[in-house]
């Protein structure tokens, strides 16, 4: 492995895009900076208007920034059309022409920057084999799968060889089974081109699944940048940790810091230890945040106790969700097994056992 330090290939300072004038107008993007490195999975991630589809369409040059710079390998790109730019978009609709075969589509590119013949033919054959479907390049689109032609859509935009590789929610119309076939495959894809790739989606488990790092939006701004790690074990914020998987929050206060963790007393006035976000300040009460799969429900002891109120079968896992004495409701995941059930029914008293490290607070 080289030590060489990783470089940006995208660099985003202080862009903000305003929509419309007067009470109309809003920022879709609020002086949003971020680094993406080269060769990397970056995801934007963020729920609907959150304004990641709309840096996406920034970096492409669909639109162009309100005030800010945006760079690609050093060079600001911010005023330049799309056809300047060294990046490709793949869109959740695919876009590909159905009265053309495979190999057509994904050399139609190409040849609309005048490539030679011979090199149209060698690198749509060098695409076919990278996506998988040597034996489908006389096919229609109009004949082939929904997943074949997200494959097809990808290897027509890889074609012309771009620094950058943009895509937006392009698995969403996938069903359950070959979007994370996909998944997969998309991951792939990245690692054997080494282009960078930044990817737009809603969906959590998808994010964290693909992703080397993710940048957690909402309201115009971003959030977090982590790995998906940092952004599932170490959320900053509430936003961040509530949108990112289940999560229990639970209410307390805090004393005793000392090397990142303190002592959290609970509204049951149990004391558990706890880690502490970067930037927290005691002041008062503070939310403490448990995932669910870092407790356990237990027939008595316990930190909390409560009521069992509904459980949820998932197959790999069971959900039980205890309604506490103190009103909340907790979420506790534990891993099944062949041999006997969860140990619990509805309408038992239980009690939750939080696991030494379990427990986060998070900052104001």
């Amino acid at each position: 492995m080289s030590d060489r330090p990783a470089r940006n290939a995208i660099e985003v300072r202080s862009v903000s895009k305003i929509f419309g004038s007067g009470e109309a107008r809003f920022a879709a993007l609020d002086r949003v900076s971020v680094e993406i490195r080269e060769n990397e999975f970056f995801t934007l991630l963020g729920p609907s208007g959150c304004g990641k589809t709309t840096l996406l369409r920034l970096i492409a040059g669909f639109d162009f920034p309100s005030e800010g710079e945006i760079f690609l390998h050093g060079e600001d790109i911010a005023p330049l059309p799309p056809f300047k730019r060294p990046v490709n978009t793949v869109f959740q609709s695919y876009a590909l022409f159905p009265h053309m075969t495979v190999a057509e589509n994904i050399g139609f590119g190409l040849e609309m920057l005048g490539k030679p013949r011979a090199e149209i033919e060698a690198r749509v054959a060098q695409m076919l084999k990278l996506v998988r479907m040597e034996q489908l390049a006389g096919r229609r689109t109009s004949q082939i799968s929904g997943g074949q032609q997200q494959r097809v859509a990808l290897a027509r935009a890889l074609a012309p060889q771009p620094k950058v590789l943009l895509l937006d929610e392009p698995l969403s119309a996938l069903d359950f089974k070959l979007r994370k076939e996909m998944q997969i495959e998309l991951k792939r894809l990245q690692h054997e081109t080494g282009i960078t790739f930044i990817f737009v989606t809603h969906d959590q488990e998808e994010a964290l699944t693909m992703s080397d790092r993710i940048a957690v939006m909402s309201a115009g701004k971003i959030l977090q940048v982590g790995t998906p790690w940092d952004i599932y074990d170490k959320p900053a914020e509430r936003f961040v940790a509530d949108f990112i998987g289940e999560t229990n929050f639970l209410t307390g206060t805090v004393d005793g810091i000392a090397n990142g963790v303190g002592r959290a007393r609970l509204g049951s006035g149990i004391e558990i230890p706890a880690t502490i976000a970067e930037g927290f300040a005691p002041n008062g009460a503070a939310t403490i945040i448990v995932r669910p799969e870092h407790a356990r429900a237990v027939k008595s002891g316990g930190h909390l106790a409560g009521t069992v109120e509904t459980i949820v079968y998932f197959g790999t896992d069971t959900h039980i969700h205890v309604r506490l004495d103190q009103g909340d409701v907790f979420t506790v995941r534990q891993q099944n097994s062949r041999s006997q059930s969860c140990g619990f029914e509805i309408g038992d008293r239980a009690g939750i056992e939080i696991a030494a490290d379990g427990a986060q607070v998070l900052r104001d």
